[in-house]
């Protein structure tokens, strides 16, 4: 299966999008103003030492003082758990290059218990004012509470986490094949150069050994880069940031599956290939920069398929239909035979529909980022060898989600329960807010994403635009948004259209309504 990394970073957020034979499976976003420094890795300076807090707080560069407690500090006379190296499961699971891994991943060592809190000593025979120190973000700044910090530092790869403080091999609780989780021990044993210590992640399992050689060869070059850089680095300093989405995806996909990068953005291409001439040599030829007029995701035509992954309904080929429901609880996916009345008999048109209705619910859970408990309503068959062939193709569909899913058969009212590990927010969620017409009832595209829309819009005809003037009729919500915060976005369109935007706003239109129109420029007479 040919595999491709689309990258659209040519505007106000990054889109990565990944492609399999052309078609996008799974969808990263990332928007600036959500930024998280959870994973960063500093070289700071105690500012002060707090015996009665047993903690410090230090100064890493940040406009608030982080703060760091005994537990936290690296202790040679003890040997802590690996659960010292396992941050809080973020809301959003497991992500793939995430700084978090999962604590039900974990096996705690076996040298644990009440010793090792009575050879805890205080933190003032630890640490002292004045005192530089390479510390981790465990946990990224909360309203006035600065960020807490960990000297236990862990790199997280695909299916590997890298702790290079401590001498331990663990792997995922959630594999749970005794045979499997011996010959991943064993292999990452033997293939440790350094006595650092590994957690093989869940999608670890069945891993060959070459992966595994080349993702700790990668981490352990990565670390090797934080402590040649601590040598020099005055502190406080930024030593090591948290991968963004972009190289997140690279790190994670291009190393292991993907064929092929292209990016639309120089400066980002060249952030790429800077970090894969660094760490995957091997691999920079892997990557190309798009140059065209048309936006990168019109080429492949992308757009029309995330807006479908957006909306409640999803028509199939055949003429039927699925309604896919969002609740507080679990999402719900109705199958209905729609436009669709067969050719032969009404158990063979219920059944076409069901099989043509499953590929494409493998396919939206996937692409939505649809997790917890997912209740599937396929329309009622009354033989038992369909019920079970449409079981069997569903578990097949969802063999290429890296998300780990459970399956249950289809009970006698035509109902699949299935769970899905939540890996990312779900698009909708995260493109999406509550929409104020029906007081929260429904959803419609957030104000951010309107102007990203409009600003996408104007950038594709500005091709063959040849206008002094663009008169952009908005929502009048959106327009306060436009001539604000994202005053830059129309800066930057004037810039490239070399063309005045006159924004009209408009009370009676729809928050997602806008209009726009051009006032060409007179002939030279």
């Amino acid at each position: 299966m040919y595999k491709e990394l689309v990258i659209n970073a040519d505007g106000p957020e990054i889109r990565v999008a990944v492609l399999e034979n052309g078609n996008i499976v799974e969808l990263y976003i990332d928007r600036q103003d959500e930024s998280n420094i959870s994973g960063n890795i500093y070289k700071g300076r105690v500012q002060r030492v707090l015996p009665g807090m047993q903690a410090a707080f230090v100064d890493i560069g940040l406009n608030q003082a982080a703060f760091i407690y005994v537990d936290e500090v690296l202790n040679g006379r003890t040997s802590p758990r690996v659960k010292n190296f396992i941050k809080e499961d973020p809301e959003d699971g497991d992500i793939p290059g995430n700084n978090m891994t999962d604590p039900e991943e974990v096996d705690p060592m076996e040298d644990t218990g009440p010793e090792e809190v009575e050879d805890k000593p205080p933190i003032e025979t630890l640490i002292h004012d004045g005192q530089e120190m390479l510390a981790q973000i465990a946990r990224s700044p909360i309203g006035s509470k600065g960020a807490r910090l960990t000297t236990y530092v862990s790199l997280p790869g695909r299916f590997l986490v890298l702790m290079p403080t401590v001498d331990h091999v663990g792997i995922s609780r959630r594999i749970t094949d005794e045979e499997e989780r011996l010959r991943l021990k064993e292999l990452v044993e033997g293939l440790r150069e350094q006595q650092y210590g590994y957690i093989v992640r869940t999608a670890g399992e069945g891993v060959e050994k070459e992966v595994l050689a080349r993702e700790m060869a990668f981490l352990s070059n990565l670390w090797n880069d934080i402590v040649e850089q601590n040598k020099t680095a005055s502190a406080p300093s930024l030593l090591h940031q948290e991968l963004t989405v972009t190289l997140r995806c690279v790190r994670d996909l291009l190393t292991h599956e993907a064929d092929k990068v292209t990016i639309d953005s120089p400066v980002v291409f060249k952030s790429v290939s800077s970090f894969i001439s660094k760490f995957m040599p091997r691999l920079k030829d892997s990557v190309t920069l798009y140059t065209g007029e048309e936006p990168i995701f019109d080429l492949y035509n992308l757009e029309v398929d995330i807006q479908r992954a957006l909306k409640k309904k999803v028509w199939l080929k055949c003429g039927g239909y699925i309604i896919i429901e969002n609740t507080e609880a679990l999402v719900s996916i109705d199958v209905n035979t729609g436009r669709y009345v067969g050719k032969r008999n009404f158990e063979e048109t219920i059944l076409k529909t069901n099989l043509e209705a499953l590929k494409e619910i493998a396919y939206q859970v996937r692409l939505r980022n649809l997790g917890g408990i997912i209740i599937i309503d396929f329309i009622d068959m009354e033989i038992k060898a369909n019920q079970e062939k449409v079981y069997n193709l569903l578990k097949e569909a969802l063999v290429k989600d890296k998300a780990r899913t459970n399956v249950l058969p289809m009970s006698d009212m035509g109902l699949i329960q299935m769970t899905r590990k939540r890996v990312v927010k779900a698009l909708p969620r995260m493109l999406c807010e509550p929409c104020f017409y029906c007081e929260g009832e429904g959803t419609l595209l957030s104000k951010k994403s309107i102007c990203y829309n409009i600003y996408r819009d104007i950038k594709r005809r500005s091709t063959d635009m040849c206008a002094h003037r663009i008169r952009l009729k908005v929502n009048h919500v959106i327009a306060k948004l436009l001539l604000g915060e994202e005053r830059e976005l129309v800066s930057r369109l004037e810039a490239r259209t070399k063309a005045d935007i006159c924004i009209y706003p408009a009370p009676d239109f729809h928050l997602e309504q806008y209009e726009i129109v051009e006032d060409l420029r007179k002939a030279d007479s």
